[in-house]
């Protein structure tokens, strides 16, 4: 049967919302009840996802076909991409043919930073994601990509924020994969991640022996006998090959009809891939010769390519295609052609000789770069036919690893990477091949592949062109934890009388930035004050570099305020000068840490709002994950904790899309100190077993004593004090890192003297409320530490006057640890006057602990009562539940109310000055708690249990 009598009988079955087997679709009742459900659910306002794995021919894209017609049925708005072996290269190409958005052009800025070009992959995901949203709000989506397994890294990273931000809306997402296709780890991630996150995946396994008898009945129009369904056993239960076939041999005439029964002629059964090529070789040579042309310019083609490749007009080409189409081998697809599946595209490519598969792939090239405009569509074919000093196949693949470089880092190192492999040592070329690698290397966070190639071009390098490269060299080198060798790289360039002024400012940045990495005060502050002292002399980046190092050893020498100023004066040549990029938001970053510090919540918020926008409207991806984490650590020493849950996970999933892995430790401790307050003390030590795969990163401001402080405060919490000890010992002996820490996380104090005394270790309690005492005398015009210096004296010398005036905090956790930390005093004393205080203390203690929803505490000081004699009912006072509209926190609360009038994520983000992916956590959380699954139920339950937020009041 021909190719129109084929497609009339597919139109003709169209899907049934309320059957699960028609003509056309046998085998698949599970999956097509899966897809209905879904649809069904997105008319009511629900999303979802189903992750569809299979071989070619399993009906992969049969099942997206029904799906989208019957999402047009029922009235959902229709999106359909693909991606394609030869278009991988090219970004956000599934996506962008999908929602009908071409990419527009990215901001030009030729200006050399330390961290190279800026990263523009985020803005590209918010140019789609944006628009998209605002589409589902309107309207039910069905949204379909087929053979993602080709997609570029930027698609499988804005799949992977769009699925997760957008899971709220009524957006049914259907990604197809085709197995044994290679395996791809990207891809393998983002399936298991979505998988974990409640996607249905399914693969399409080969078809039963009934569902083969339905398909034979089907095409023949009877049943079939064994020797008929011997057919399927030689396909595997392939739908498209079974098909194929029978109607192969149909043509031929090997079937006898008789009786309603289907049997074979002949017992001559050709193997599948024999009748795929019998199909092809009836086909006249010159069809088989120009489809084989058009299958080296992808699976889909224009007609106006292939009519250039042959060098023919298209009225020429007319009878060719047709004769194509009729045999369906190509069929129309909006305004290309395609081939009708995956297998004849493959037998028709995989029939050409290498060599000249080769030469066809180097034309193609050719004549794609000859139209002039982008040479990305050509670097697909380049790369599979350039030899080695190609010397115009090496300057396209250079020019397309220059044009993704910013939006598609990952694709640029690996045409960059190319391009040096098929490169001569000699070429003039090899050392700005290399730079573009390097670069693109550094983006992507291969720092030990970066440095190795910036170390091999330094030593070919042009004179001129060296000290570039070299800046970037240093940079690398603090980014990968290596400090140690940027300052020296730096300072070699340094030494250099004929260093232009930019490059001397950028080098400058960075060794200043190594000796902050590394603690180097002597050398840092004698560095610093060189630069500020001659402030005429340096660039703006040296200068904020400088202030950058003296705010760090003002904390260290104890002195906030000074710190403090050294920041506002960065921030103000970053915000008028021309400091690098990256400095901005550090120093905002900074800034928030010093506000958290002293407790000015409001204020710290601010701040990294502040720095959030800029990472983002600086391309600053490698910092992309901060904010979130930064928040996460704010609202946890705010003892807000579902809000730092949402923060920290917000933060990692950032952290984990861009493959800025070292930020998940950051998350991970947050998560771990949650289950620990909370008593879960087996979720606390899972985090922390992950927490410590990961390499930790050295941009995380105040990452490490952060991250100590949790796996001490585990491991107590484990029972094993003595490892709690061992953790923190730098912190206890070394005094600059003491100060640091109780100065950026001042509820370490009272924790930390109340171990070592535990420990028996009563000298290292002694440091502590030293240093509590000297922050408290250097900082006079912060009460947050004269009141951690009262806790830790009252914990040390047992002195309840000063347990007592610090329970008033503004940290409800380091008010309750103070009133736990007093009854306890009080309750080894004797006497009825005691003993009331005791109790009473420790009432005030488990008011705070529970309010907070800090489970373990509240247990602990429980136990503490009833060795007084006095009981108190577990959930005795009033409690946040788990569920229902009672255990939303204010930050969930206002989010929910933002939706519920009618706002998408982004703009309820703008109002609330967070990020669209917190809110969507924030929603996400919400959903689990309220037993829900679309904004629609939301806003219903906001109308029955709140109106005021609906109203806005």
């Amino acid at each position: 049967m021909g190719h129109s009598s084929r497609r009339d009988r597919e139109t003709a079955d169209e899907p049934d919302l309320h059957e699960s087997s028609w003509p056309g679709w046998r085998g698949r009742a599970r999956e097509w009840k899966l897809v209905v459900g879904l649809l069904q659910a997105a008319k009511i306002g629900r999303g979802g996802i189903i992750l569809i794995e299979g071989r070619s021919g399993a009906g992969k894209s049969r099942l997206l076909d029904m799906a989208v017609t019957a999402a047009a049925r029922a009235g959902l708005e229709i999106a359909r991409g693909a991606a394609d072996e030869l278009t991988q290269l090219i970004p956000l190409a599934p996506l962008t043919s999908a929602l009908g958005q071409s990419g527009r052009e990215l901001p030009v800025d030729d200006h050399m930073t330390v961290s190279g070009p800026a990263d523009q992959r985020l803005l590209l995901v918010e140019r789609l994601q944006g628009p998209l949203e605002q589409r589902v709000a309107q309207k039910p989506m069905l949204l379909t990509l087929d053979d993602v397994q080709w997609a570029d890294p930027i698609t499988l990273l804005a799949l992977r924020s769009m699925i997760t931000d957008l899971a709220s809306y009524p957006l049914v997402w259907m990604l197809t994969r085709t197995s044994g296709s290679g395996d791809d780890p990207r891809l393998n991630c983002l399936f298991d991640v979505l998988e974990h996150d409640g996607a249905n995946r399914i693969t399409l396994e080969a078809l039963d022996r009934r569902a083969v008898a339905d398909v034979v009945t089907d095409v023949l129009g009877a049943a079939p006998e064994p020797d008929v369904l011997a057919l399927a056993d030689m396909v595997g239960g392939n739908p498209f090959l079974l098909v194929d076939r029978l109607e192969k041999l149909r043509s031929e005439g090997a079937f006898q009809i008789t009786d309603g029964h289907a049997r074979m002629v002949s017992a001559r059964l050709p193997c599948a891939q024999a009748v795929t090529q019998e199909r092809l070789e009836e086909l006249s040579a010159r069809t088989r010769h120009a489809l084989q042309c058009a299958g080296i310019l992808g699976r889909s083609f224009l007609v106006r390519d292939l009519t250039e490749m042959l060098g023919e007009s298209t009225g020429a080409l007319l009878p060719v295609l047709e004769e194509a189409m009729s045999a369906g081998i190509v069929e129309p697809a909006g305004d290309e052609l395609t081939f009708r599946h995956d297998l004849l595209w493959q037998a028709v490519v995989g029939a050409i000789p290498a060599p000249v598969r080769l030469a066809l792939h180097r034309d193609v090239a050719e004549m794609l770069l000859n139209r002039g405009g982008s040479a990305v569509p050509a670097a697909a074919h380049l790369i599979r036919s350039a030899g080695r000093d190609d010397a115009s196949a090496l300057l396209g693949l250079d020019q397309a690893a220059r044009e993704v470089l910013r939006s598609s880092p990952q694709t640029a190192a690996d045409l960059a990477m190319r391009a040096l492999e098929l490169s001569d040592s000699t070429d003039p070329d090899w050392f700005d091949r290399a730079t573009t690698a390097v670069d693109a290397l550094t983006v992507i966070g291969r720092l030990s592949e970066a440095a190795d190639l910036a170390r091999a071009a330094l030593r070919r390098a042009p004179p001129l062109q060296a000290p570039r490269l070299r800046c970037a060299l240093a940079h690398i080198l603090v980014l990968s934890g290596r400090p140690e060798d940027a300052v020296p790289e730096a300072e070699t360039l340094l030494a250099r009388q004929d260093l232009p002024d930019d490059l001397r400012g950028i080098a400058e940045w960075a060794m200043l930035w190594g000796l902050f990495c590394l603690n180097d005060f002597r050398e840092g502050r004698r560095q610093a004050e060189a630069v500020l002292a001659d402030r005429e002399r340096h660039a703006d980046a040296a200068v904020v570099g400088a202030l950058l190092l003296l705010a760090r050893f003002a904390v260290v020498d104890g002195r906030i305020a000074d710190s403090s100023a050294h920041l506002r004066e960065a921030l103000h040549i970053t915000d008028s000068g021309t400091a690098e990029a990256i400095q901005r938001p550090y120093t905002r970053l900074i800034l928030s840490l010093h506000y958290r510090a002293v407790r000015q919540f409001d204020e710290a918020d601010i701040a990294i709002q502040a720095a959030e926008e800029e990472i983002n409207d600086l391309g600053l991806t490698v910092l992309a994950a901060q904010p979130a984490l930064f928040r996460s650590v704010l609202k946890l020493t705010a003892c807000q904790y579902d809000d730092a849950a949402a923060e920290a996970q917000a933060g990692r999933m950032i952290a984990e899309g861009l493959g800025t892995h070292g930020f998940i430790r950051v998350g991970l401790s947050v998560l771990a100190f949650i289950a620990m307050w909370r008593g879960d003390i087996d979720a606390a030590a899972g985090h922390i077993e992950r927490f410590r795969s990961i390499h930790a990163a050295p941009e995380m401001l105040f990452g490490t004593v952060w991250e100590r402080w949790v796996m001490a405060a585990v491991a107590e919490a484990q029972g094993d004090p003595g490892r709690a000890i061992d953790i923190l010992r730098t912190i206890y002996t070394d005094e600059e890192e003491r100060r640091w820490a109780l100065i950026t996380t001042p509820l370490t104090a009272a924790w930390m003297t109340r171990l070592a005394l535990a420990t028996a270790n009563r000298p290292y309690a002694q440091v502590i409320v030293d240093t509590a005492e000297y922050l408290a005398r250097n900082n006079p015009d912060f009460p947050v530490f004269a009141v951690t210096f009262a806790h830790v004296r009252g914990i040390f010398y047992q002195d309840p006057g000063a347990l007592a005036s610090a329970t008033d905090q503004p940290e409800p956790w380091a008010c309750a640890s103070a009133a736990e930390d007093l009854g306890l005093l009080w309750a080894g004393v004797s006497g009825a006057d005691a003993f009331a205080k005791a109790v009473g203390s420790l009432d005030e203690a488990l008011d705070g602990y529970e309010h907070i929803g800090a489970l373990r505490d509240a247990a602990r000081v429980r136990a503490r009562l009833r060795t007084l004699g006095v009981r108190r009912r577990r959930w005795a006072r009033a409690q946040r539940p788990s569920f229902g509209w009672d255990s939303l926190t204010d930050t969930e609360r206002a989010v929910a109310g933002l939706i519920a009038r009618g706002m998408t994520n982004r703009q309820a983000a703008e109002r609330m000055f967070l990020s669209p992916h917190t809110v969507s956590t924030h929603l996400r959380r919400m959903f689990g708690k309220l037993d829900i699954a679309s904004r629609a139920e939301l806003a219903r339950i906001v109308a029955e249990r709140c109106p005021d937020l609906r109203e806005g009041a």
